[in-house]
């Protein structure tokens, strides 16, 4: 690489989404089991798995701004399909977190917030957080290749760089001067 194009670490926008997109699916795994976590991790996570969100979207607002302005002109039906199951995706996990506000009865009420969600809200929590794994399913599937390439590049590659014996390494050095005798 010449001078002044070498990335840093922190400068690869692939590592950043990678490292961002494992933690929001492990953000949304343990938000997807109050039963292990206890009501108030559930509600603190879901609230920052919102934000990390927010984050996943901006990340990605260059492709997604260029995806709807393709959208009724010629977009391969990958990107067409992605796009749509994005914004689904975006949808229901709004209504995912806003109804579990609505029934918050940890999180908010910490805050000095009450408010009587009911059983409706309740139901509609329930409904679309099942739609959230369904949906949340189909992305994992659609990016899968993306996926594990990425974890080829920055886990098992790195992982197994760490076992490698280097040319010249004093310990490989070592070891056959002591067979030799």
């Amino acid at each position: 690489m010449t001078v002044g194009t070498k990335r840093t670490r922190a400068g690869n926008p692939t590592r950043n989404n990678f490292w961002i997109d494992i933690v929001l699916l492990i953000t949304v795994l343990l938000a997807l089991a109050p039963n292990f976590t206890g009501l108030a991790i559930h509600e603190w996570l879901s609230i920052a798995f919102w934000a990390a969100i927010v984050l996943h979207l901006l990340l990605h607002w260059a492709w997604t701004v260029n995806a709807f302005k393709r959208i009724v002109s010629r977009l391969p039906w990958a990107t067409r399909l992605n796009l749509i199951l994005n914004v689904l995706l975006f949808i229901d996990m709004t209504v995912v977190i806003f109804s579990g506000l609505m029934i918050s009865r940890e999180a908010l009420p910490l805050l000095g917030l009450t408010i009587e969600g009911g059983r409706s809200w309740e139901f509609l929590h329930r409904l679309t957080a099942d739609w959230s794994v369904f949906l949340t399913g189909l992305h994992v599937a659609l990016h899968w290749r993306w996926i594990v390439n990425a974890l080829k590049r920055f886990v098992w590659q790195p992982v197994s760089g760490l076992f490698r014996p280097t040319a010249g390494a004093p310990a490989a050095v070592a070891l056959k001067s002591e067979v030799k005798q």
